[in-house]
């Protein structure tokens, strides 16, 4: 079925290749109206917004198509379905057993769980509530094992949660991100009916919106892992009291630290709650994989082809807007302009990637309207899209793998696509792990995403679809496991399904040394993500914590050496007696996070470790000279200090001046100036270092730097 095309008019200063398809925007995510690359920046915001209230918006209205309804129809776009080489897609589901899925987890038992938008935006927009009795959490059920649901529960259904951003189904309680809250419901009869909604936070902005608070996901320390939008702006606790992290920060974006859209770790119970990244615009969901790794998407300022993936380095800034001053990145972008940067270089000024202290991008992916993340750790996929990424882009209709390869400290990422179509009305919202490895996504299904709008605004003929992805000819199954002893647990450990692997780590954990034969088994596997799993087991059977630690850092994966030290932290051991056993590992990775552990240390030791991380720093790896700021945050002086003594008078060089460069000590202005009044120091490089003076709080030391430097140009 082929929409109406906007044709833009000549004399409204809009370039484009070709006649461009304007689609209106929807659901889970951002973009405002999806183009074939138009150029709109010549054109004032306010017209725009008339513009598009008054021309766009009548044709998407017109878009809709009853026709679209229903199983026969599902069958129809199934067959426009692209999917990867060996690979096929089958309709799980549609309408009406489930409609504008926003939000999927699978269960143990493979059972799909889903969030209803069909009261998307219906606190602003003008057709209200389509669902009077509000939008549902419903549980999709394949009874007669034809490939196909044949059995809806309606968990929940209410207001409270209309167009819920997020599930997490874990044993008996699902986990549901709706702003302003963040509730646990638990079934207590096992009939799958919720019988006790709590509140686990609360206070979260962005409500009704799809830069709020999105999915929970439990991580393989035992911990739930989940962010949130730049709407969300704050966080609360039952009782409305301030989240205060534990580090004695109100969790609050206005810049005392934290800014925009941020991502948490916290216990089970909401407790020893951290902040572990920050200043995103809508990182739409994170994920987790088995050493701790985090991984998510990020949405661009609509538009502007800086659509991002991001490794999460924990307690970074991601440049969303100027660390200091808060400011968007347009002002910048113009000035660098006028310069001479070309259009290619926008992504990179979007992010404030040129500034001191921004965390580098993983991967840029254009235009789009990113949403659901998942990360695969399943052996019934091809080689290719195995411990990767696995993403869906709403706005160019696409399920994709990004195959990740170390890249110094960091790391690099190619993109496979896994699921495509060109039906304007496929939408991927979400992409779960079954457990038997299988792929299910949920879609959306509509003409666009974005924008606050959508134009199946009919409740009886509302779509949704839900598609299973697999080798061809595989039908699914459940491996049985009955969680009553460790060997049996240990088995489902090694789960592609986080439901499962909940499961069993609560129950491993539960019993401590009597399962440690039996995770011992697993620790001796050849797959590392399989040692990482068993390890965090493992170090936390009380009395056996430094025994294990110590084994997982002598490991030959630099990822299990990784984990081994985040299990250090996280149970809050001493870590400066490890760091001296890494600060010669052969891995940038894992002297990447060795450096990030000396963050806030209060050893008389830690300056001195952390001058022999940084004296490793070659100049050219951005992730390991952001590894180093991080570890010396709040300690510049000392940290510094400490290295320039190691460095003596070899402190200039490369490597030297990216250390100064990123540093916020009180000697660094002394130390830019010397820099910017070098012979050595070409032209082009000298306004890098003047914009590194602009994170440097007013000081007698930064007065005296620029009178030094205000002399120098007069000479």
């Amino acid at each position: 079925m082929k929409h109406r095309a906007l044709l833009l008019p000549k004399n409204l200063g809009v370039q484009t290749t070709k006649r461009t398809k304007f689609t209106k925007a929807k659901a889970s995510s951002r973009t405002r109206f999806l183009v074939e690359r138009p150029r709109l920046e010549f054109l004032p915001s306010s017209f725009l917004f008339v513009w598009f209230v008054f021309f766009v918006v009548p044709t998407l209205l017109a878009a809709e198509d009853s026709n679209r309804s229903g199983l026969e129809a599902a069958r129809e776009q199934l067959k426009s379905l692209k999917v990867a080489d060996g690979l096929e897609a089958t309709l799980f589901a549609c309408e009406p057993m489930v409609r504008n899925p926003a939000d999927m987890d699978i269960d143990a038992r493979g059972r799909i769980w889903i969030t209803e938008g069909a009261n998307y935006r219906s606190s602003f927009q003008k057709w209200g509530k389509l669902r009077p009795e509000g939008d549902r959490i419903v549980i999709l059920e394949d009874t007669d094992h034809d490939g196909m649901a044949d059995k809806e529960t309606t968990f929940y259904q209410g207001h409270d949660i209309n167009t819920a951003l997020g599930i997490c189904v874990l044993g008996n309680k699902v986990i549901v991100s709706c702003s302003p809250n963040v509730f646990v419901f638990t079934d207590v009869d096992g009939d799958a009916k919720a019988d006790k909604k709590e509140v686990l936070f609360t206070g979260i902005q962005g409500v009704d919106h799809d830069h709020g608070v999105h999915a929970f996901v439990f991580g393989p320390d035992g911990k739930l892992y989940f962010n949130m939008g730049n709407s969300g702006q704050r966080i609360k606790r039952p009782d409305s009291s301030p989240v205060i992290d534990v580090e004695g920060n109100e969790v609050v974006t206005s810049g005392k630290p934290y800014r925009q859209g941020l991502v948490f770790r916290c216990n089970m119970d909401g407790s020893e709650f951290e902040v572990l990244g920050h200043n995103f615009r809508n990182n739409y969901e994170v994920a987790v994989d088995a050493f701790g790794n985090l991984w998510q998407s990020d949405n661009d300022d609509d538009g502007n082809r800086g659509v991002r993936i991001n490794f999460v380095m924990e307690y970074g800034n991601y440049g969303y807007t100027d660390e200091m001053t808060g400011a968007g990145w347009g002002v910048m972008w113009k000035q660098a302009q006028a310069k001479g940067a070309n259009e290619d270089e926008r992504p990179v000024y979007h992010w404030y990637q040129h500034d001191p202290g921004v965390v580098p991008n993983l991967l840029q992916t254009g235009n789009g309207s990113p949403t659901g993340i998942a990360f695969y750790e399943g052996a019934l996929l091809p080689q290719v899209f195995r411990n990767q990424i696995i993403h869906c882009d709403a706005g160019p209709r696409v399920v994709r793998a990004y195959t990740l390869q170390t890249d110094g400290a960091g790391y690099k990422a190619g993109i496979v696509d896994i699921l495509s179509s060109e039906d304007t009305w496929f939408r991927p919202a979400d992409v779960c792990v079954a457990p038997d490895g299988s792929l299910y996504v949920a879609d959306w299904n509509d003409a666009g995403v974005g924008g606050h709008h959508m134009v199946d605004q009919k409740l009886e003929t509302m779509t949704g679809r839900v598609y299973r992805v697999a080798p061809k000819g595989h039908e699914a199954n459940v491996s049985p496991f009955d969680f009553n002893d460790a060997n049996s647990c240990v088995g489902a450990l090694q789960s592609p399904n986080h439901a499962i692997r909940y499961l069993a780590w609560t129950k491993l954990h539960e019993l401590q040394g009597a399962a440690e034969r039996d995770l011992l088994k697993l620790w001796r596997s050849r797959v590392a993500f399989y040692r990482a799993r068993a390890l965090h087991l493992l170090a936390r059977i009380k009395g056996s914590e430094k025994k294990y630690i110590d084994l997982g850092l002598k490991d030959s994966s630099p990822d299990v050496r990784i984990t081994a030290l985040r299990i250090a932290r996280s149970l809050k051991l001493d870590a400066i007696p490890y760091l001296k056993g890494l600060v010669k590992d052969p891995s940038p990775q894992v002297r990447r996070e060795s450096a990030i552990a000396l963050r806030h240390s209060k050893s008389a030791e830690a300056p001195k470790l952390w001058a022999q991380f940084a004296a490793q720093h070659d100049g050219k790896d951005r992730w390991y000279l952001e590894a180093l700021g991080i570890g010396a945050d709040q300690q510049w002086d000392a940290y510094l200090d400490a290295w320039l003594a190691q460095a003596g008078n070899e402190w200039n060089t490369p490597a030297g001046r990216d250390i100064i460069w990123r540093s916020r000590s009180s000697k660094t202005p002394g130390l830019l100036v010397k820099i910017l009044t070098d012979s050595k120091t070409v032209a082009d490089e000298k306004s890098r270092y003047m914009r590194s003076m602009d994170f440097l709080p007013k000081s007698p030391e930064k007065d005296a730097a620029l009178a030094e430097l205000a002399v120098s140009s007069l000479k």
